[in-house]
Formats: C-alpha cells, sequence, structure tokens
C-alpha cells in the first residue's frame, strides 16, 4: 500500500510565505505605540523648582519646552503643589511626568522627569540636591535663609544638572564644585573673599549679604 505523499501547506491567497501564527509578522504590521522601545537619553531631567509652604517659586529651572512660557510654568508648578504639599508620598504623576519630591519646614523640592523615566534617577538629583543646599545652608534649610543664598542655590543646581543632563550625584562633589567658582568668580555672584582668607583651603561662606562683616 503506498503512502500518501505530504503536500506543502497551501498559503492564503496575499499572505506572506510562512506567515503562519507564530511567524513573521506581515509586512507593514506596526507595534502600538504604547509598545515601541524608547532609547534611553541623557535628557533625564526636565525641571527643578523650589516652592514655598504657600507654593510661590522661589528656584526654577526647566530643561525643555514641554512649558514653554513662564505663565505655563507657573501654572504647572502650582498644581504640582496643590497635589503634593498634603500627602506624605514622595513620588506623584501629573500631566504625563513623573515628579519626586521632599520638604523641609516651609520649602518644597520637586524634580521633574518624564513619565518613562526611571525614578531613582530623580531621587538621586532630588536627594543630591537637598544634601548640598543643607551642607550650604548650614543645615538651616529654611526659606529666609535660602533667599539670602539664592546665587548659591543657582550655582549648586547648575553642578548637578546641565540642560537636563545629570552631572553629579555626590553632594560632597557639588560642593567643592561651587566653592571652587565661588572663590574664583567672587564678584561674578555678588560674595566676598575677603571672609574666607585662607589661600591654602578657601571655603564658600554663605552667610547673609548683611553680615558680611566677620569671618566665617
Amino acid at each position: 500500500m503506498q503512502r500518501a505523499e505530504a503536500r506543502p501547506r497551501q498559503q492564503p491567497e496575499g499572505a506572506a510565505p510562512g506567515g503562519g501564527g507564530g511567524g513573521d509578522r506581515a509586512a507593514g504590521a506596526m507595534e502600538p505605540p504604547g509598545l515601541l522601545f524608547q532609547e534611553p537619553s541623557l535628557y533625564t531631567v526636565k525641571a527643578i523648582f523650589i516652592l514655598d509652604n504657600d507654593g510661590q517659586r522661589l528656584l526654577a529651572k526647566y530643561y525643555d519646552a514641554t512649558f514653554p512660557s513662564t505663565k505655563e510654568q507657573k501654572t504647572f508648578e502650582r498644581s504640582v503643589f496643590n497635589k503634593t504639599h498634603k500627602t506624605d508620598s514622595e513620588i506623584a504623576f501629573l500631566e504625563g511626568l513623573t515628579i519626586v519630591y521632599k520638604s523641609s519646614i516651609d520649602l518644597f523640592f520637586y524634580v521633574v522627569g518624564s513619565s518613562q523615566e526611571n525614578e531613582l534617577m530623580l531621587v538621586a538629583v532630588l536627594t543630591c540636591l537637598f544634601d548640598s543646599l543643607n551642607h550650604m545652608l548650614r543645615k538651616n534649610v529654611e526659606k529666609r535663609f535660602l533667599l539670602d543664598n539664592l546665587d548659591g542655590a543657582f550655582l549648586v543646581v547648575d553642578e548637578i544638572v546641565d540642560g537636563g543632563v545629570i552631572l553629579e550625584s555626590d553632594p560632597q562633589q557639588v560642593i567643592q564644585k561651587v566653592n571652587f567658582r565661588a572663590v574664583s568668580e567672587p564678584a561674578a555672584y555678588g560674595w566676598t573673599t575677603a571672609l574666607c582668607p585662607s589661600k591654602v583651603s578657601p571655603r564658600f561662606c554663605n552667610l547673609p549679604k548683611s553680615k558680611l562683616n566677620g569671618p566665617c
């Protein structure tokens, strides 16, 4: 008795060869937008800002065009403050963005990234920012001390993030760089080196301008 010959399986009309259920996708098929792989980017941070306990801006740096105008930025900041200032959480999601934050007495610190951003990276920036300012302000992380040292606070932010790219997450390194800039270019930031006379190991003097009369 002769064995029946195996015949090749016929493809539906118009189907690509080998296009079974577990085979290759038909030509031209596209993944849903949410499943597309997103390449990692160095541009991690979209914004950093510090608000007082009334939600008013004290310091802010935005690194892309998500909120192009000052009015849009302040509206966003107000929305973030309203969502976060009465909660014990440390992370929030708003308008498709990831926001990590912490508070200290009468200040609220925020770091903003995209919805796909690694939260641990944003937390590292937030921690570095807070610890650097805590050192600079000699553990007086309050509104009045921050306002007295606002130029230094902007320097701290610039040493941590530049154009949305994280440069440094070690607060000791940040403070060393800020010290160097403050001593090498004191006039540019309204500071004086007379208070810190040591040429061997100069220190960044962060006293309010009203107290620039005595030694650090």
